[in-house]
């Protein structure tokens, strides 16, 4: 996992979406769950599907946020996948990861208790989704 600024990371995002071939880190190991792949005391307070190909979970533990995009299609086959977190601060602090992953793109995780977060993915055959700012304090 690396940081990146908002527009780095937007633009390794985009990037990886139109080209698929960028890889960041080296591919995640398999877990059976994304709060598993989190770790514990975390829990799903969001999610989004991209589809049937993935969903892209966030999740909290109290103070750190957690975000996963969960292949639920080619499952164990590499294929491009994307997750990323950004905090609304002074420097939009933000985390992602892509490149060519069999069961998970991330975990990334970012301390933002007490501000809004952003939060998305992407995954091969099934596109991409960012929300606004959201999950506030």
């Amino acid at each position: 996992m690396r940081k990146f600024n908002k527009a780095t990371l937007v633009a390794l995002t985009a990037t990886a979406a139109v080209a698929g071939s960028l890889t960041i880190s080296s591919p995640a190991m398999a877990a059976s769950s994304p709060i598993a792949a989190c770790g514990s005391g975390y829990h799903v307070i969001d999610q989004h599907n991209l589809g049937s190909g993935a969903t892209i979970y966030l999740m909290y533990n109290g103070s750190t946020n957690c975000v996963i995009t969960w292949k639920k299609t080619y499952v164990g086959t590499p294929t491009s996948m994307a997750v990323s977190i950004t905090k609304k601060n002074a420097d939009r602090e933000g985390y992602g990861e892509n490149g060519d992953f069999s069961y998970y793109a991330g975990p990334v995780k970012i301390d933002a208790a007490g501000t809004c977060v952003s939060w998305g993915g992407s995954a091969e055959h099934y596109g991409s989704w960012y929300s606004g700012w959201s999950h506030c304090g």
